[in-house]
C-alpha cells in the first residue's frame, strides 16, 4: 500500500508526509506483531478465563490499525460534486467502528466473567511436557504475557503517540493510547493465572473482569469521541481535550485586516483537515473580491490542515460562531 502524499485537495508538507509514512509502517508492524502474539497466546491459553479475555483483547486491538489503513485509501480522493467535502470522514467512521466493536465485545466478556464468578467456576491450569521436563502451564502463560507486552508499551505505542499530533489523527491517537495501556491487561492476566496456581480460584475471573472493564472503557471513550466529532462539534485537538488553537489564529488574522470590524469563525473538523467558515462584518458595509480572496489565502497559509476556507461578508456574526478563540 503506497502512502498518500495528498489528502483531499491538501498536499502534505514534508513533516506530515514523513509522519504518515512512518505511521503506515508502524500500523503494518503492529498487525504483524499482534498476529504473532495472538498465535502464541493461543498455544498457552488453557482454561484460564483471564488469558482467554486477554487473547480476545489482542484480536480486538487489530481493528484500529485495519480501520486506519482502509481509511487512507479513501481520504486521498479529491472532493467532488457527489462528496463536496471529500471523504475525510472515513477516518472518523473507522474510529467509530473500532469503538463500537470494543464496547460490544467488552460488555459480553464482562457478563461472562461475572457469570463465572457467581457460578463459582474453578479454572484449572495443567502441566505440559517441554524438552523432556514437566512444567506447570501457568509459568508459560506468565512468560508469554510478559514478553508480548514489550511491543505495545515500549515500541509502537509511544511511536504512534508521537505521530498522532503531527498528523492530527484521532484514530491513530486512540490506537496508541490503547497500546500504551496494555500493561494493565498483562498484569491482570498474570495475577489471574498465579491466583489459580496458589488456589485462589476467583482471581482468574476477577482478572478477566478487570480486563473486560478496560475494553469497555476504551470502547466507550472512543465511541463517544467519534460520535461527537461526526456531529460537527467545535474543532478540538488530536486528543479531544481542548478546543483547537487554530481558531484563535484565524480570528487574529481576520481582525488584523483594517477593513474588518467584527469577526467570527466556524471550524469543522473533517477528520484530519479543517473546513473553515470565516464570517466578517466590514467597517464600511462593503468589501471587495480582492479583500476576501486575500483574507482566504492568509487563513489557508496558517496551517496545512486548512482544507478549505469560505469568507462570508455579513452584517451580523451568526449565532454559534466562535468569536473568542480557545479558552
Amino acid at each position: 500500500m503506497t502512502t498518500p502524499t495528498r489528502i483531499g485537495r491538501t498536499e502534505l508538507p514534508d513533516e506530515q508526509r514523513q509522519a504518515l509514512r512512518r505511521a503506515v509502517g508502524w500500523e503494518w508492524f503492529t498487525i504483524a506483531y499482534t498476529s504473532v502474539t495472538i498465535a502464541v497466546i493461543a498455544l498457552v491459553v488453557g482454561n484460564s478465563q483471564a488469558m482467554r479475555t486477554a487473547w480476545i483483547e489482542d484480536m480486538l486491538s487489530l481493528i484500529p490499525q485495519i480501520a486506519f489503513l482502509v481509511a487512507l485509501i479513501f481520504i486521498r480522493k479529491r472532493p467532488s460534486v457527489k462528496h463536496p467535502y471529500g471523504l475525510h470522514r472515513v477516518m472518523g467512521i473507522g474510529h467509530l467502528v473500532a469503538g463500537v466493536a470494543l464496547l460490544a465485545v467488552g460488555l459480553n466478556l464482562a457478563v461472562e466473567a461475572v457469570t463465572g464468578l457467581i457460578a463459582g467456576e474453578h479454572p484449572t491450569v495443567g502441566t505440559v511436557q517441554l524438552f523432556g521436563q514437566t512444567i506447570w502451564l501457568g509459568w508459560l502463560m506468565v512468560a508469554v504475557m510478559a514478553v508480548v507486552i514489550v511491543g505495545p508499551v515500549f515500541f509502537y505505542g509511544p511511536a504512534k503517540a508521537k505521530l498522532a499530533p503531527v498528523l492530527h489523527n484521532k484514530l491513530l491517537y486512540a490506537d496508541a493510547d490503547m497500546a500504551k495501556a496494555d500493561w494493565q491487561t498483562t498484569v491482570a492476566s498474570i495475577v489471574g493465572v498465579l491466583g489459580v496456581g496458589v488456589g485462589v480460584w476467583w482471581l482468574d475471573g476477577a482478572a478477566a473482569l478487570v480486563i473486560s472493564l478496560g475494553i469497555i472503557w476504551d470502547g466507550w471513550r472512543n465511541t463517544k469521541t467519534a460520535v461527537i466529532d461526526l456531529m460537527d462539534q467545535r474543532a478540538r485537538t488530536y486528543d479531544s481535550k481542548h478546543p483547537h488553537p487554530l481558531a484563535g489564529e484565524v480570528l487574529a488574522t481576520m481582525r488584523s485586516q483594517p477593513w474588518v470590524k467584527e469577526a467570527g469563525v466556524r471550524m469543522r473538523d473533517q477528520g484530519q483537515v479543517f473546513h473553515i467558515e470565516a464570517f466578517v462584518v466590514p467597517h464600511k458595509g462593503k468589501v471587495t473580491l480582492r479583500q476576501t480572496t486575500d483574507l482566504s489565502e492568509r487563513i489557508a497559509d496558517l496551517d496545512w490542515k486548512v482544507q478549505e476556507v469560505v469568507v462570508v461578508p455579513i452584517d451580523r456574526i451568526p449565532d454559534g460562531a466562535d468569536t473568542s478563540g480557545p479558552e
